[in-house]
């Protein structure tokens, strides 16, 4: 059975819009848990839009699940890492002016940067999952420099609008995850993913984690955050 990894951010976002207390993404993740979720999900930005070191190091003290950190690929952001020892970190590629994250980390042509950072993470003890395209010579890459995870990214198939489009889609998120199981390496796969796409992909047995924010944030503004995780939660459990 799947896994489902919350990410929390866009409470935070809320939040940062008017520049006050609440809503406050410390108490969000209490109630994601209770709702059953495996694990919360944030992304620590440089700019800090959203989640603020604060958020980390409290989220740290109160998860009893799992705390993913995804962070981009850099000193700084490791040294933060390394403080706060996340259960696992998810290296994101990140540009200040996207609205959210736009593609996978390129692991082919960012190898030696990539892999000091793995290594360092590993001698703090932290395993790494590197977000990636579903490509397979992106996943030998991550393969040869020795991440735990990868997390395939699916925004490709989230957003595709023609039924074409997102079977081939698919059938490239299908044969990454078949792959990088062969490799010995754990597949997590997110972005885009909401209610109705994300049952397609639970066909997919190698996928162990789906990791999904906007979708769940948003319908709990409408259903309440406990009712909008156990949904997801339900249709997560299928595979």
């Amino acid at each position: 059975m799947a896994r489902l990894g919350v990410n929390i951010d866009h409470v935070a976002t809320l939040r940062q819009a008017r520049g006050g207390a609440d809503p406050d993404p410390i108490a969000a993740a209490v109630l994601v848990e209770l709702a059953g979720a495996d694990g919360l999900v944030v992304h620590l930005r440089e700019d800090r839009r959203h989640i603020q070191d604060r958020d980390l190091q409290l989220l740290r003290d109160v998860t009893r699940t799992k705390l993913d950190l995804e962070m981009a690929a850099d000193d700084a952001m490791a040294k933060i890492a390394l403080t706060v020892k996340p259960d696992l970190v998810t290296l994101v590629p990140e540009k200040r002016q996207e609205l959210t994250t736009e593609g996978g980390l390129d692991v082919v042509g960012q190898r030696d940067r990539i892999q000091a950072i793995v290594a360092l993470l590993h001698d703090g003890g932290i395993p790494v999952s590197l977000f990636i395209e579903p490509d397979l010579n992106q996943i030998k890459a991550a393969h040869k420099i020795s991440a735990d995870f990868i997390e395939l990214h699916t925004g490709r198939y989230a957003n595709a609008t023609r039924s074409k489009e997102a079977d081939a889609e698919f059938d490239a998120i299908t044969q990454a995850a078949k792959f990088a199981y062969k490799l010995g390496i754990g597949v997590n796969a997110g972005h885009g993913l909401n209610y109705r796409n994300v049952k397609r992909l639970t066909h997919i047995p190698e996928i162990v984690e789906y990791n999904i924010g906007h979708s769940i944030i948003a319908r709990a503004v409408l259903v309440g955050l406990d009712q909008a995780v156990k949904e997801m939660k339900a249709l997560v459990s299928q595979s």
